[in-house]
């Protein structure tokens, strides 16, 4: 077993958080800010969070390149690693990534973005065993960690959640929410992906919604407790918007979907959200005034947000009949990209909830989707990287190709023509020429 904490081969080839931020912020609806970096030209150049700058799985920038093959990918480095569902983040010069070792101990790893040469490794304690369902893939660490202001932010399975000093790994603090708030430990461990806004942490933990202070961990809320336990630890994560012109917190828990203050915590809006045994898993998408999201054992559903005198109104613009699993959707000039429980890759017009098409069976059970303009890159669990065009009028695979012999759970991560990959055992990075 490990001591609490092990930090290994510190390197010091990153300015110091005092220093300039590679958090540098992206505004978000009414003042309010998600952590990114954005080149002069305006690419993205970090990946620092769930599912990238703006936490919807959008980068912008050059124009992709429309093959993945004859040259157009090349591997460019590649490290072994032990499992992880969490998604690589970049930034700066360097990526971070998570690992389950010996189903004894969780490890977070620096690598050099260029090279891939190791820069430290931080341990702890840390594993446990999930039911059900989601034993058969594994028990490995599933939150994808979340970059800010020279800090990293990664949650472990048994509920805690820790900061490190991205320059030598060092832990700033560690919060233990069973120990601290007395909750149960979650069932399925945690799941949901850190947010960071301005200087506090968000996290679905410890029963509930967490606001903390970032330099201290220091619970500042909590709201929508769900009671933790089988039911609670929530499979989503939280985005951070203004639908209806107010600026909120979007939470998906394993029953509901609501609207939460970011300042107090107080639950603006909520809605029953029906599911198979709480499966809703998707990422709240969040569209101009409306929310759309799909559940597995439910339906897909659009709801409308405007403000009164009373509060926040919710009103449902429509219902339909496709069910989501575990792929968060893009969105390209109103039509959401996702694939579905039944492992077919389907476009949904927003607009009026009508399916425009759906793929035959693809063979996978996970896509994690990435987008700019009319191109999505989608990888899979089974180790295939496919290039899409993001039309309403047909399902097109562009190109494909195998990036992984190993499952790849994890989501991809899409920076400055480089494509991070986060297979079962190791960590690769590619240029995208």
């Amino acid at each position: 077993m490990a001591p609490p904490f092990v930090v290994l081969g510190s390197s010091h080839l990153r300015p110091s958080r005092h220093g300039p931020s590679v958090g540098r912020k992206l505004v978000v609806g009414l003042g309010l800010l998600f952590g990114g970096l954005v080149a002069p030209d305006g690419r993205a150049a970090d990946w620092p969070q769930w599912r990238g700058p703006t936490r919807d799985g959008r980068v912008d920038g050059a124009a992709w390149p429309d093959r993945l093959r004859d040259g157009r990918l090349a591997r460019r480095w590649s490290v072994e690693l032990g499992p992880s569902y969490a998604g690589p983040i970049v930034a700066g010069d360097r990526v971070f990534t998570v690992e389950t070792r010996d189903e004894e101990e969780e490890i977070v790893h620096a690598f050099d973005r260029t090279t891939g040469a190791p820069l430290w490794r931080t341990a702890w304690e840390g594993a446990m065993d999930v039911p059900f369902f989601a034993a058969r893939n594994g028990s490995w660490v599933r939150s994808t960690p979340a970059f800010d202001d020279g800090a990293v932010y990664v949650a472990g399975m048994r509920d805690v959640l820790v900061r490190l000093d991205a320059e030598t790994g060092e832990v700033d603090w560690r919060v233990d929410f069973p120990a601290r708030d007395g909750t149960p430990l979650p069932a399925f461990g945690f799941v949901s992906s850190p947010l960071v806004v301005g200087g506090h942490v968000l996290v679905q933990a410890g029963a509930a919604l967490a606001k903390l202070d970032k330099e201290s961990g220091e619970t500042i809320w909590r709201s929508l407790d769900d009671g933790g336990g089988m039911m609670g630890s929530a499979f989503s994560s939280p985005m951070l918007a203004a639908p209806g012109g107010v600026p909120q917190l979007v939470v998906q828990t394993r029953t509901h979907l609501a609207g939460v203050a970011p300042d107090d915590g107080a639950v603006l809006w909520r809605r029953e959200i029906p599911s198979f045994r709480g499966m809703n898993i998707l990422t709240p998408t969040v569209v101009g005034d409306a929310v759309f999201t799909a559940t597995y054992g439910g339906r897909s559903r659009r709801l409308d947000l405007a403000s009164s005198d009373v509060g926040v109104t919710v009103r449902q613009a429509w219902e339909g009949r496709t069910q989501g699993n575990m792929t968060s959707p893009v969105v390209v000039d109103g039509h959401a990209y996702l694939l579905t429980r039944g492992n077919r890759f389907t476009c949904i017009d927003l607009d009026d909830g009508a399916v425009r098409w759906t793929s035959g069976p693809t063979g996978d059970d996970y896509w994690s989707l990435v987008r700019q303009g009319d191109r999505i890159l989608a990888l899979a669990n089974t180790g295939i990287l496919r290039l899409l065009a993001a039309s309403p009028d047909a399902y097109v695979v562009l190109d494909e190709v195998r990036v992984a012999e190993d499952d790849t759970w994890a989501h991809l991560a899409v920076v400055d023509g480089a494509l991070y990959v986060r297979e079962r055992s190791a960590l690769s990075a590619f240029d995208w020429r």
